[in-house]
C-alpha cells in the first residue's frame, strides 16, 4: 500500500478562488486516516470528497485560528450523531482542550459536556527552550514542532510528522522561519502556505520568501496551499494545491 495525501480544502481563512479551508487528509498504509488541521469548512470538504470522518484517528493542528481549527466542533457532532464509537485524538499547541470547548459552546451551548460513545482526547505540544518541540509519538507518528512567526492566542508550528517510511513537512501559517528548513530536510512532501506572490504581508509566507530559500530545501516535494487572489491563476514555480488534489507517496 502507498501513503496518500488528499487536500480536502485548500484555501485561505476567505475562500478565495472558491476554496475551503486548510484540511488535509492523510491515508497511512495501515489504512489510518489523521488529519492535518481542520478548518470550519472540512466537514464539507470531506463529504464532498466522500471521505467518512468517522475513519479519522487523530488531528495534528498548526494553530488554533478557525480556518485551521474551526471544523473541530462539526467533527465531534458528526461522530455523535453518526454513531461513531472509536476515540478522537487531537494534537496541538498548550490551551488546545479550553479552545475546543469555547468553540463548541460558542456554536452550540452546551454541547461541550454531552457524553458520547466515544471521548475526544488532546495532546499539547510544548516548546523547549530552543523553540523546538521534543519528538513525540502520537497515534504511531513521530511528531516535531517547530515555533512558527504567527500569533493565533496560543502557541503556532511548523510540524514534521513522520511515520511509514514518510516524512510530511507542514509550515501551517507562518512567515519565513529557518524552521521550516529543519522541518523540510529530507522529507518526502513539504506542504507551504503561499499567501501571496511577493508583497509582505505580517506572519505569512510568500513565493518570494519560497524561492528566496528554495537552495536550503533539501525535500522531495513542495505543494503551496492557503492562496490568496494573489496567487491563485499565476504560473508558479512549485506545485499548487486544489481542493480535491491527491498526491501519492
Amino acid at each position: 500500500m502507498t501513503v496518500t495525501v488528499t487536500f480536502a480544502g485548500s484555501g485561505d481563512a476567505f475562500g478565495s478562488g472558491g476554496r475551503l479551508q486548510s484540511c488535509i487528509h492523510v491515508r497511512r498504509e495501515s489504512g489510518a486516516v489523521f488529519l492535518l488541521d481542520c478548518g470550519a469548512t472540512s466537514l464539507v470538504a470531506l463529504k464532498r470528497l466522500g471521505l467518512d470522518p468517522g475513519e479519522i484517528r487523530t488531528v495534528f493542528l498548526s494553530h488554533l485560528h478557525a480556518d485551521h481549527f474551526g471544523g473541530l466542533p462539526f467533527l465531534v457532532l458528526d461522530g455523535q450523531f453518526s454513531g461513531r464509537s472509536n476515540d478522537l485524538l487531537v494534537s496541538g499547541p498548550v490551551g488546545l482542550q479550553e479552545r475546543i470547548i469555547a468553540a463548541m459552546e460558542v456554536g452550540y451551548p452546551g454541547s461541550s459536556a454531552v457524553r458520547r460513545k466515544f471521548r475526544t482526547r488532546t495532546v499539547e505540544l510544548t516548546e523547549q527552550s530552543t523553540g523546538i518541540d521534543l519528538p513525540r509519538m502520537i497515534d504511531g507518528v513521530c511528531v516535531r514542532a517547530w515555533l512558527a512567526d504567527h500569533p493565533s492566542g496560543a502557541s503556532a508550528f511548523v510540524l514534521r510528522l513522520e511515520f511509514d517510511d514518510v516524512v510530511i513537512a507542514y509550515t501551517g501559517d507562518t512567515a519565513w522561519t529557518d524552521g521550516i528548513i529543519e522541518a523540510a530536510a529530507g522529507a518526502d512532501l513539504l506542504i507551504a502556505e503561499c499567501y501571496y506572490r511577493e508583497k509582505s504581508i505580517p506572519y505569512h509566507l510568500t513565493l518570494k520568501a519560497l524561492t528566496d530559500h528554495a537552495a536550503k530545501l533539501s525535500c522531495e516535494r513542495v505543494v503551496l496551499t492557503h492562496m490568496s487572489a494573489d496567487v491563485l491563476g499565476h504560473e508558479m514555480p512549485y506545485e499548487a494545491a486544489h481542493d480535491g488534489l491527491v498526491v501519492t507517496l
